[in-house]
């Protein structure tokens, strides 16, 4: 039987760059020639590659110390035009508190709705 895993958190928009930029982007996010956007907190660390299927799927180790179980999937998929729309989920073996999900969430809007986004210039 497999272990239970509660949804946390997910959100689906669009970004400007093409899939394949922005797989890239969240598969590695320091490579040379690309603008800085995952700039973590002091409660933060860098997320390890648990899997990946290019263009179309990336999964993060939690960018948390605190939560270090938790796990961030991310659909990256064509937009129609020749952006990409990309949806996160945040799953976590346990309950959390409503504030630490809160936290989490916001964090996770900001790295990829702010700070990648005004990567690709927008």
């Amino acid at each position: 039987m497999a272990p239970q895993t509660f949804e946390i958190g997910r959100r689906t928009r669009n970004l400007p760059a093409p899939p394949r930029i922005v797989w890239e982007s969240l598969t590695d996010p320091h490579r040379p020639g690309s603008r800085l956007w995952l700039s973590l907190l002091d409660d933060e660390v860098e997320p390890r590659i648990l899997e990946a299927q290019k263009p179309q799927l990336v999964v993060w180790s939690s960018i948390w110390l605190k939560t270090p179980d938790e796990v961030i999937r991310f659909e990256v998929a064509p937009d129609g035009y020749s952006g990409t729309t990309l949806t996160w989920t945040l799953t976590s073996p346990i309950e959390l508190d409503p504030s630490v999900v809160g936290h989490q969430r916001f964090r996770l809007n900001k790295l990829l709705w702010a700070d990648l986004r005004y990567s690709y210039g927008q």
